[in-house]
């Protein structure tokens, strides 16, 4: 079983860091998964290890590292030193490459339209991510509709502010919700 879906059958809720002075409280919370979404090269690896330490998976969103490309020898210096147990990115090649070097995957893709949807399950079914996470994460009838259609589960992000939020994500089909509200991280 993927290790990720593992651990949100645990608890659904993903702690999603903005401000690196947040992480303490995100490796103190009941969630299993942190997406680390800030950092900069020379403080990441030891942000990933923080998360490990607490017993927690750490996907790093290298789309918002500082310091380094958004390329293949990036990931493979992530892959090799920094060591996270996955990459977030809104870019297919770097899914694919990430992929390629073990790592587990989170495709982000922010829903605008009908026509964004449907790119969205075509670019998925591409790319073939371990996890699609659908932004805005409050459109419970897009992930309905999209469930299906992703090839992989789905994880709702972006503006989910309330318990509520969380709820009809889930009750929608998300497998997760991420989101960068600490107290909800707590449910």
């Amino acid at each position: 079983m993927n290790p990720i879906l593992a651990r949100l059958e645990q608890n659904p809720v993903i702690a999603a860091v903005r401000r690196r002075e947040d992480l303490p409280l995100a490796a103190a919370s009941p969630a299993e998964v942190i997406f680390l979404l800030c950092g900069e090269l020379l403080t990441i690896r030891e942000d990933v290890v923080r998360v490990r330490r607490a017993g927690k998976l750490a996907l790093l969103h290298i789309d918002l590292l500082g310091g380094i490309g958004r390329d293949a020898a990036a990931v493979e210096f992530i892959a090799r030193h920094v060591r996270p147990d996955g990459l977030i990115s809104t870019r297919s090649q770097l899914i694919r490459c990430a992929k390629e070097r073990g790592l587990l995957t989170v495709q982000r893709f922010f829903l605008l339209d009908s026509q964004s949807a449907a790119m969205t399950a075509e670019t998925a079914a591409s790319s073939r991510p371990d996890f699609a996470e659908l932004m805005p994460g409050i459109c419970p009838r897009a992930i309905r509709a999209l469930a299906g259609k992703m090839g992989a589960p789905i994880i709702a992000g972006g503006m989910i502010e309330t318990k509520e939020d969380i709820l009809a994500a889930l009750g929608a089909g998300a497998a997760g919700v991420s989101t960068s509200s600490a107290a909800l991280w707590e449910m």
